[in-house]
């Protein structure tokens, strides 16, 4: 039975991929680097680690450091993404998960402060529990940090479900013995997806009929 459902946010809840895209492209042209060529192509290459993901961008770290060009991004990232909206479905979705008594959190690879903010833009604050965000701008991995929440909850970790758009979702979900749907609406493709063997939904709205049969 799933007891709790663990939300990513960036891709997910929140429609960022756009500005990310452009967030990104920004700061490959400022340093020197062709720009990726499209969504699709941004779609294909995205990845975590981050620091994985701009090397697959081109970025050369011996001519501008890592550290440097995560400030570079979130500079151009958080100004653009005051504009983004939720996910279609996502506000009706996370009610409708309350409606059947299911607790929900929220754990990003996202700055613990920046998630407080951006959560706190939208009428979304009441459906969590927790929000649960990370020490840095460099988002390595949320792995730690939820298998640390899992581990404390006293609950059972196959009770878990993560919903996330990207296969470090499903890493997560299984280095704590919890289960994973995956969302093709954020930064990696239904391709990317596919590989991961669980199930992916094109449409947030799927989640609380796919809860409802599990938990029947």
């Amino acid at each position: 039975m799933i007891h709790t459902v663990v939300w990513d946010w960036n891709g997910t809840l929140l429609d960022d991929l756009e500005v990310s895209f452009s967030a990104i492209n920004q700061v490959l042209s400022s340093n020197g680097y062709p720009p990726v060529r499209d969504l699709a192509a941004y779609r294909e290459v995205f990845c975590f680690p981050v620091i994985d993901y701009y090397r697959r961008v081109g970025f050369d770290f011996s001519r501008t450091p890592f550290e440097r060009l995560a400030e570079q991004f979130m500079a151009c990232y958080h100004p653009a993404a005051e504009r983004c909206a939720l996910a279609p479905d996502a506000l009706d979705t996370l009610r409708a998960v309350r409606g059947m008594g299911g607790r929900q959190v929220l754990l990003p690879a996202s700055l613990q402060t920046h998630l407080e903010m951006q959560v706190g833009r939208y009428p979304i604050r009441e459906f969590f529990d927790r929000l649960l965000g990370i020490g840095d701008i460099y988002a390595a991995s949320k792995a730690q940090l939820a298998a640390d929440f899992v581990a404390s909850s006293g609950r059972p970790a196959e009770g878990f479900l993560f919903v996330g758009d990207t296969l470090h979702d499903l890493e997560v979900a299984r280095g704590c013995g919890a289960r994973c749907l995956l969302y093709c609406g954020g930064h990696q493709s239904r391709g990317v997806l596919d590989g991961g063997g669980v199930p992916v939904i094109d449409h947030l709205s799927r989640l609380p009929a796919l809860l409802g049969a599990e938990n029947a």
